[in-house]
């Protein structure tokens, strides 16, 4: 048997030993990672997208599926790593929160087929790709609509075979529309949802009017597993202002008493159904909670339900407010406005995030603008020799000997001189026109010529093309100081009419303070018994000798509420509003 030999040891290597300090290897190691995943993966711009939403809507728009059929979402995750080379399965993983039955935006931008998972259950995990479809949704359409004007920067892809766009010049402010969350390195972003109406009425009012308040259209955030929002207007306020604060949000809930069961209907957006479930039995066990005898998970094709029983001669009112206090049937939802502009991270509020957003489509409309301004030109340069060859061809016809026509002609030369002609006004600025001619029995070719050469002349003289081509030069100026509002709030009120969202979340608000006589008391049942529907629901809190009205309900303003609330005042109530 052969001896083994004997390995040697490993000489230390010394020569390329170099003496660093900690702070210089971060930086020039640490902190190109940090920054890579800050502007390229975990904040969104000001498009509202992060770069894997971006590359995954732009490949579908390349693949035409924003009018076409639905595709294998395999497909889709496969195309989509010639822009995102991460990998097929973080691809599907991000296009499935895309779809509208995953619940996870409150405008979906995927048309999905299939399983998608739920938002609010982490057990119920999306089917494979190779089983489900997936097309854009008509709103996606918004995000193209001007793409091919040059409104955006398109960048050479990872390997450089490819072009994709930097931002998606989407016409309305998808960046509030929808939740985005992400976790970066040193900073995160959590942005919440806006009803899509009160958005887009808020944007209206706030490129009409800047400094009116937005909240009297927009009074708080919007999202898809709806439940009820307990506004705090000044917490609002600060949101709104600075991008910073939490939102606390409550489950609605239905009860049978005669099966003695409590349905939870609605969760608050930050929690799941696992999650309370967990939160209850772990109450239940540790002997905090001991009205409840069971609590099941029913999700299912008639949509989200948990169900609650409950022991007999429990009070269930006295239980979800016990339910409310310790469990996550009631949540926070912190909100950390994050955001890139310009590559750069940016704490924005609300107000400051639609202003900038404002001042992003301006530069969209503009260079739109400016692509629509060298296309006419060029095809008005076109035009003109078209023109002049039509002038050449009637003078040689001029030449011809004169004779009546038995029958009308029409000779009709295409060309884009609107520009030239005194009547122009900015409505058709951009315009196309036909100059035609009709040339009756009376007519002759030659009369025929020279009326178009003398059209010619006084259209395109020196002085008249300079005067047009000096209007082309202020064209930014122009636009900047009265179009170019209108050209952004167009898309938004055309886009506002075809759409009527009414909000998931409802808004319970403490609308009055009420010092209630005994004679009150019958009035104030009848209105609980009045009001307890889907659409209205009325809590009554006890704070010493005050009773605090809650009401929530699918917001559309405070008027009737608070003329309820006069109502209520009539019969000898103490009542100050806030």
């Amino acid at each position: 048997m052969a001896r083994k030999k004997k390995q040697e040891e490993p000489k230390p290597i010394i020569e390329n030993i170099q003496n660093v300090s900690a702070p210089e290897v971060l930086k020039n190691n640490f902190m190109p990672y940090a920054m890579s995943v800050i502007v390229s993966r975990a904040i969104p711009e000001i498009d509202g997208l992060k770069p894997s939403h971006r590359k995954i809507l732009y490949t579908m728009y390349e693949m035409g599926l924003l009018t076409g059929n639905r595709t294998k979402s395999a497909n889709v995750a496969a195309r989509t790593m010639l822009l995102n080379p991460h990998g097929d399965a973080s691809a599907y993983e991000a296009a499935v929160r895309l779809t509208q039955h995953n619940d996870t935006l409150l405008t979906p931008l995927i048309d999905g087929k299939g399983n998608f998972g739920k938002h609010y259950s982490r057990d119920m995990a999306y089917a494979a790709s190779r089983y489900t479809e997936m097309k854009l949704m008509p709103v996606a359409a918004e995000f193209f609509r001007s793409i091919r004007k040059n409104t955006v920067d398109f960048v050479d892809n990872y390997d450089s075979t490819r072009k994709e766009p930097t931002l998606l010049p989407v016409t309305f402010p998808n960046i509030l529309a929808n939740p985005t969350e992400g976790i970066a390195v040193g900073m995160a972003s959590s942005i919440p949802s806006f009803n899509l109406n009160e958005l887009c009425e808020a944007t209206i009012l706030r490129i009409q009017h800047p400094k009116q308040d937005i909240a009297q259209v927009m009074p708080g955030p919007d999202f898809t597993t709806g439940g009820m929002l307990l506004l705090d207007t000044d917490a609002m306020a600060e949101i709104y202002r600075t991008g910073k604060g939490t939102i606390t949000l409550r489950s609605k809930y239905t009860v049978d008493t005669k099966a003695r069961i409590i349905e939870v209907n609605e969760i608050p957006y930050s929690t799941t159904a696992e999650a309370i479930i967990d939160g209850v039995i772990s109450l239940i066990k540790a002997g905090k909670v001991s009205e409840i005898s069971d609590i099941r998970n029913e999700i299912g094709l008639h949509g989200f339900r948990l169900a609650i029983d409950y022991k007999r001669g429990v009070d269930p009112e006295v239980l979800m407010k016990k339910l409310f206090r310790l469990s996550k049937l009631q949540d926070t939802y912190s909100c950390n406005m994050t955001v890139l502009i310009n590559g750069h991270p940016r704490q924005l509020g609300v107000l400051e995030i639609l202003d900038e957003w404002i001042k992003w489509r301006r530069v969209c409309v503009v260079r739109e603008l400016y692509y629509d301004y060298k296309k006419k030109a060029k095809e008005l340069h076109v035009s003109l020799t078209s023109l002049l060859g039509a002038m050449l061809i009637l003078a040689i016809s001029a030449d011809m000997p004169t004779r009546q026509h038995k029958r009308p002609i029409t000779i009709s030369v295409p060309v884009n001189l609107r520009i030239f002609f005194p009547s122009d006004t900015l409505r058709n600025f951009f315009n196309n026109i036909d100059v035609s001619h009709k040339i009756d029995g009376s007519e002759t070719l030659e009369s025929l010529a020279l009326e178009f050469d003398r059209e010619l002349k006084e259209s395109t003289t020196p002085e008249r093309i300079k005067e047009q081509m000096n209007r082309y030069q202020n064209i930014e100026q122009l636009f900047l100081a009265r179009m170019v509002p209108l050209f952004i709030k167009q898309p938004v009120v055309r886009f506002f009419s075809k759409r009527e969202t009414g909000r998931v979340t409802a808004i319970l608000s403490n609308l009055g303070r009420i010092d209630m006589p005994a004679e009150a008391a019958p009035f104030i049942s009848g209105f609980t018994d009045f009001c307890s529907t889907d659409n209205i629901f009325i809590t009554i809190t006890t704070y010493g000798n005050d009773l605090v009205l809650g009401i929530a309900t699918a917001y559309s303003g405070t008027g009737s509420i608070r003329r309820l609330l006069s109502s209520i005042k009539e019969t000898g109530s103490d009542i100050s509003l806030y």
